[in-house]
């Protein structure tokens, strides 16, 4: 029965005590569907990223010890785990990883700007100058498209050896040479545009993972400020010392 409270010719229905309540509507994706959720995946696949980045510029400074010794290191990471795990074998597993983190990390960096944007639908009177709306967002944006079309390139060049001069038959160390060759100075152009995008994604994205775990107090916003600043200028001198060594003729 519905209890009815009369209001001259008007009834309004009202439930009776005890009645069971509407279940309020939940979101669908669970975690990975929430705001947390897409910021652990940004954080572990940029955490992933980010330990790759330093093995990689560790790999490319042995181009300073001469070609035997580089030679031998992208021949290492191709036997890794024999003779247990067949030739390869360990390398293609990490490949996979770093794909699937790229994919992952844009995936969630897409979802979680687009969740901002429809939470804030109506854009403000006046232009503000703020983090969000300008340098980082501009950063994060153009400087991951940037870095995309470098990766494709660079495997092209440098693993593939389709767009290298020294080709695919080519040493590692011969490819590294001629692919930064003088002659080739907006190759290392490119390569230097890329890796300071590199290092201006990496610091936001370190400073933003630290605020995000709540690490970012009054006492420590310096210190962590100044920590993710310095991880992206090792990072970002540690890359571009190789291409520059090749063409000032200390690595040939």
């Amino acid at each position: 029965m519905t209890a009815t409270i009369e209001r001259g010719a008007a009834t309004a229905p009202v439930k009776p005590s005890g009645s069971a309540k509407t279940p309020s509507p939940r979101r669908s994706g669970g975690f990975l569907g929430s705001s947390n959720g897409k910021k652990a995946v940004m954080a572990v696949t940029g955490a992933i990223l980010v330990l790759f980045l330093i093995g990689h510029m560790a790999g490319n400074l042995k181009s300073f010890f001469g070609a035997e010794s580089f030679n031998t290191y992208a021949e290492f990471l191709r036997t890794m785990g024999e003779p247990l795990v067949p030739r390869r074998v360990l390398l293609t597993l990490v490949e996979v990883v770093l794909a699937a983190s790229v994919v992952l990390h844009m995936w969630s960096a897409v979802s979680l700007a687009r969740r901002a944007s429809k939470a804030r639908p109506v854009k403000y009177a006046a232009k503000r100058k703020s983090q969000a709306g300008g340098y980082a967002t501009h950063v994060m944006r153009w400087g991951g498209l940037t870095i995309l079309l470098f990766v494709v390139w660079h495997l092209l060049d440098l693993t593939f050896g389709v767009v290298n001069p020294a080709g695919w038959d080519g040493t590692p160390y011969d490819r590294l040479v001629e692919g930064f060759a003088t002659s080739r100075w907006w190759v290392t152009a490119f390569y230097v545009l890329a890796v300071v995008m590199v290092g201006l994604h990496l610091r936001h994205g370190l400073w933003s993972a630290f605020q995000t775990l709540g690490l970012a107090g009054s006492r420590s916003y310096r210190p962590l400020k100044a920590t993710a600043a310095v991880v992206s200028a090792v990072l970002v001198l540690g890359f571009l010392v190789v291409p520059v060594a090749v063409m000032i003729g200390v690595i040939k």
